[in-house]
């Protein structure tokens, strides 16, 4: 049957581009809770009590101007020590676009929330303070956001207004950044570079005339240009089946889950994996909306044409494309999220998609030193924040895609047996 070619979303460049998740990162007192905040101000998103409450706290600080890093720093000891500890979500819309801004700590010892936050954002925004340039930290967030699979890297240099706006200096820093990028291949990103001051507001979503040496597009614009990674229609279709729906006293059977990558249409055959049976779609839905096709990134209900063992867990995928590996041995990145120590004599449960299997780490093959960035064998146990390279064997066949073809279903979690807690989170390779 030949597929008929259907338009995808975001041909009209004038359209809405719909969401956009950002990470913001860098060394600690970079700046990024003001540039959030800043970013919640500009673009009117404050609610008026939400002002009137952070111009008290400002005022009863002493502060002459409002504190905007207050909108994001929410846990008592974050205000207290004017750091950010938690990962902190905030929301704003443009007339192109809506945002889910993710602001990561900049400390050493909370690299798990960084990771947290990066797991599920496009972009990131690492800001560099303009006075001290580029740090060690910064390093470290670059190369663990392209870990994470994020493709394009912003780089604000932060704070001009403290160094008189000198275009020196932000030339100094972006040659100094991409020295370093040059002698890190690994480190693979589109790298847009930015001077701003998030406490005046210049270039973030306002142009400033103290910057007028600068003639690219503010920070808003390229967020608002920036492609979404997470819903990439071009990628070989996915959809993890969460729920079987069949109705009592009916014929009727529809599974439903979220397509995480690619497009289905009505028509096209697909494989039930693991074990590759073959049917085709009858029917898309959402709710009681029929639809013709659906792109990445919708949560549908698929009916085939002929009734199968279809079970939560099982995935489905088109016939014509290439299929996912279904394999029990796996080599993964770990980042270890849990005070416990990894053990490889326990057994884990591994959540991939939909789908729980009990999972043993055969071998720690190597862990990254966090301040030369290298890997290096390493016979210490892997405890909290650590990140390793693993070995590890399931019970069941997985339908897995590498990370990097596909962060969705190249992703896990490893949950505690005893105590239910998530452990680690895991990149397959």
């Amino acid at each position: 049957m030949k597929r008929e070619v259907l338009p995808g979303p975001g041909v009209d460049e004038t359209a809405d581009r719909g969401v956009l998740r950002f990470l913001t990162c860098g060394s600690v007192d970079d700046g990024k809770s003001t540039l959030i905040g800043r970013l919640l101000f500009d673009t009117k998103t404050l609610l008026s009590d939400t002002l009137a409450t952070l111009e008290k706290t400002s005022a009863k600080r002493g502060l002459s101007a409002v504190d905007l890093s207050l909108l994001t720093d929410g846990l008592v000891a974050e205000r207290e020590q004017g750091i950010t500890i938690d990962v902190a979500y905030r929301y704003f819309a443009t007339a192109r676009r809506k945002f889910i801004i993710a602001d990561a700590p900049g400390h050493e010892q909370y690299t798990r929330n960084m990771v947290t936050a990066a797991s599920t954002a496009d972009v990131a925004v690492l800001l560099v303070d303009a006075r001290k340039g580029v740090l060690a930290q910064t390093k470290r967030h670059a190369t663990l956001a392209t870990l994470l699979g994020i493709r394009q890297l912003i780089v604000a240099v932060n704070k001009m207004d403290l160094v008189d706006y000198a275009r020196e200096r932000f030339e100094t820093i972006r040659s100094d950044f991409q020295a370093w990028l040059a002698g890190h291949a690994d480190v693979a990103v589109e790298v847009h570079y930015i001077p701003i001051s998030a406490l005046e507001g210049d270039n973030v979503v306002d142009r400033g005339p103290r910057l007028d040496w600068y003639d690219g597009p503010t920070l808003v614009e390229l967020l608002e240009d920036a492609p979404n990674e997470q819903l990439n229609t071009e990628t070989p279709a996915r959809l993890p089946v969460q729920w079987v729906c069949r109705p009592a006293q009916s014929d009727f059977r529809g599974y439903a889950g979220r397509l995480e990558a690619g497009t289905l249409a009505v028509g096209d055959e697909v494989l039930v994996l693991p074990g590759g049976r073959r049917a085709h779609l009858t029917r898309i839905a959402i709710g009681e909306t029929e639809l013709r096709f659906a792109v990445a990134g919708q949560s549908v209900m698929v009916v085939l044409d002929h009734e199968m063992d279809v079970s939560r867990g099982d995935t489905i995928v088109r016939a014509d494309q290439a299929v996912p590996e279904q394999r029990q041995q796996l080599t993964a990145t770990l980042c270890w999220l849990s005070t416990t120590p990894l053990s490889t004599s326990r057994t884990y449960v591994l959540q991939h998609t939909t789908r729980s299997v009990k999972t043993r780490l055969t071998a720690v093959d190597a862990r990254l030193d966090i301040h030369s960035l290298a890997w290096t064998p390493d016979g210490n146990a892997v405890t909290l924040n650590d990140i390793v390279r693993v070995q590890l064997k399931t019970q069941q066949p997985l339908v897995a895609d590498s990370y990097r073809a596909n962060r969705d279903t190249g992703s896990f979690i490893l949950i505690d047996e005893a105590s239910n807690d998530t452990v680690a989170a895991g990149l397959i390779d």
